[in-house]
């Protein structure tokens, strides 16, 4: 098994590594490349991999991360405060939450769909990579 323990500043990789949010929000993981290859990663803990980082040990075989499509609730909106209100009420339940303009991703959960579909928006479902915004507290690099 080769060990994964930090990240690299290349942007070439010999192979890749699909994992969902979860996965790759831990500090340790066994996994599988997307070519075969058993690795473990270790990874500075509190340190979430992000799609685009290059992950190498010291045997130099570098892998890129990647984001696995998972289910994933959907809302699309025009309406700034309507948009504005459903991010605040994600938030204020600590959803992870990837905001882009005009659309909202989360992990799929038919509490949260229902909420939100209560203040008037409507959600859609889908298999689709999650990048969650980090945070303010964490850094947003690679």
């Amino acid at each position: 098994m080769l060990k994964l323990t930090e990240l690299s500043s290349s942007e070439q990789a010999d192979d890749s590594l699909t994992l969902p949010f979860d996965i790759r929000q831990k500090s340790r993981c066994a996994a599988r490349t997307d070519n075969g290859v058993e690795v473990g990663v270790f990874a500075i803990r509190g340190q979430c991999l992000r799609p685009g980082s290059v992950l190498t040990g010291s045997e130099g075989y570098r892998v890129l991360v990647k984001a696995a499509p998972e289910a994933l609730s959907v809302v699309r909106c025009a309406d700034p405060l309507l948009f504005a209100r459903a991010c605040y009420h994600l938030g204020n339940r600590h959803v992870p939450l990837q905001i882009m303009d005009g659309e909202l991703r989360y992990l799929s959960d038919h509490v949260l769909d229902d909420m939100l579909e209560r203040l008037g928006l409507t959600v859609e479902h889908g298999q689709l990579p999650f990048e969650p915004e980090a945070g303010a507290y964490h850094s947003h690099g690679h």
